[in-house]
């Protein structure tokens, strides 16, 4: 009983110095932030990336096309699996503060020399040539984490696992604005062939007038030249314009997990609707949201911890083991009870002295790991601030520009009408026609890009904001 409460008394001892941990201090690290976003009328704390994005696609087509691609994504499904391995390892973790508890079973027999003193002392002593020796036994061995080295162990697989889970929503934001961005540039393609083949059929017009015209001495053979070449020239930019949507079909498909295929899509570019009076909400609140920012924040606590393993490492360590079963030299009264019982317990402290400046510069090396996550910390919430800004001076500059190449479309195709009209009559030449023409595809194709241009623009800004992991 003595013995018993004797190791009752060193685990309560060991345990009351565990309650007593000291913490590694640390101190927050606060980035700067502005108190708005540039570009923006009114500092409002809502934000357009709180909305899911099927809330923010309303478009059919390109919900089916995103769901699609957060499923079968390979991208995102290797991310997954990592979640999944760093889990696993979260899980381990939580039992780094118990003891490692084995057993075994051993059984042995040595036949010494006759010869031999040992041989001599057995057949003298026991009257028998050989020793048999036969063990089960239950091993235990335990670290008293005073120092918090197994807290801060168990801290670094949490931060490694919630770093996993945020890479992994930071992923999906980007394969959801890629995807996107991917079906808004399928749309403009596809205004931009139409633009080109109703351009064509007025090349062909312009063409067969010009062809009568020379016909009845009216115009030159290089009248018919130039008018053929702009047909030619349109109609290679079909070619060209069919050949991208191709590409573009193949790249959105991979996207989404699929072989290169056709991608359905019903409305034009003129019928989406994204949400034109967006709010950007605060920087702080960003920070917060944003995924990949997220991850930095969690990889400097990581390396926090890690200094707290390094500076506990250069501590005395208390370790206490202990073992106990059965014994005996003859396997019939192996399990004889209590007569086969034995057990021992021991407790140490070992402080490390010297080694050769390792755990000295393995903390130091950490330190400065710190530091260096500190200023990436920093750095990627000054990109985030960065994106977020650009992607509004973009939208508000596109929406001017928008509407300034709505303006010269108008006016150019007014132009046609009035260049064929003056061409009919003998009061302009083909030049003006034909100048007339590649001007006004020229504004139109530039106006299908501007307006793809302002729904990337939007696309953007949504996943600046920490938008689309939703």
């Amino acid at each position: 009983m003595k013995r018993v409460k004797n190791i009752i008394i060193a685990f309560g001892i060991a345990l009351g110095a565990v309650s007593c941990v000291p913490k590694l201090a640390y101190e927050e690290t606060k980035p700067e932030l502005p108190e708005t976003f540039k570009y923006t009328a009114t500092a409002d704390t809502a934000s357009v990336a709180n909305l899911e994005w099927k809330q923010f696609f309303s478009d059919p087509m390109l919900q089916n096309l995103i769901e699609k691609g957060i499923k079968n994504n390979y991208d995102l499904q290797i991310a997954l699996k990592q979640v999944a391995s760093s889990q696993e390892k979260l899980k381990q973790a939580k039992y780094l503060q118990y003891p490692d508890v084995g057993f075994g079973v051993s059984a042995q027999i040595s036949k010494p020399s006759k010869n031999s003193m040992n041989g001599q002392s057995l057949n003298l002593f026991l009257g028998q040539s050989h020793v048999e020796d036969y063990n089960a036994a239950f091993n235990l061995s335990w670290e008293a984490d005073i120092w918090g080295k197994i807290k801060n162990q168990q801290e670094v697989s949490k931060m490694q696992y919630l770093q996993t889970y945020e890479a992994t929503k930071a992923i999906q934001t980007q394969v959801v604005a890629a995807i996107a961005q991917g079906y808004y540039n399928l749309l403009m393609l596809d205004k931009q062939l139409q633009i080109a083949k109703s351009n064509l059929d007025l090349s062909t017009n312009t063409l067969s007038l010009t062809e009568k015209l020379w016909k009845s001495g009216d115009t030159t053979s290089l009248g018919v030249q130039q008018a053929t070449a702009q047909k030619q020239s349109t109609e290679l930019l079909i070619t060209q314009l069919e050949q991208n949507i191709a590409i573009q079909e193949n790249a959105l498909s991979i996207l989404i997990g699929e072989n290169p295929n056709k991608v359905d899509r019903t409305i034009e570019m003129s019928d989406t609707s994204l949400p034109q009076d967006i709010s950007a909400g605060l920087p702080a609140a960003m920070v917060s949201r944003r995924p990949d920012v997220r991850q930095q924040e969690l990889v400097l606590l990581e390396s926090n911890s890690i200094v707290g393993i390094a500076q506990a490492n250069m501590y005395p360590s208390l370790k206490i083991t202990a073992n106990g079963g059965v014994n005996s030299f003859k396997v019939d009264n192996w399990f004889s009870i209590p007569a086969s019982l034995f057990g021992s317990v021991l407790g140490g402290i070992t402080q490390p002295i010297f080694q050769k400046r390792q755990l000295k510069t393995d903390l130091n090396v950490a330190k400065i790991q710190r530091e260096k996550n500190v200023l990436a910390f920093r750095q990627s919430v000054l990109n985030a601030v960065g994106e977020v800004s650009d992607a509004l001076v973009s939208n508000e500059s596109l929406k001017v520009q928008e509407q300034k190449a709505t303006e010269q479309v108008a006016t150019l195709k007014d132009g046609i009408k009035s260049a064929e009209m003056l061409y009919k009559g003998g009061m302009a030449n083909y030049l003006e026609v034909i100048t007339a023409q590649g001007n006004s595809l020229q504004a139109e194709l530039n106006l299908a890009s501007v307006k793809r241009q302002r729904l990337s623009s939007i696309v953007d800004l949504y996943r600046a904001l920490g938008g689309g992991w939703k």
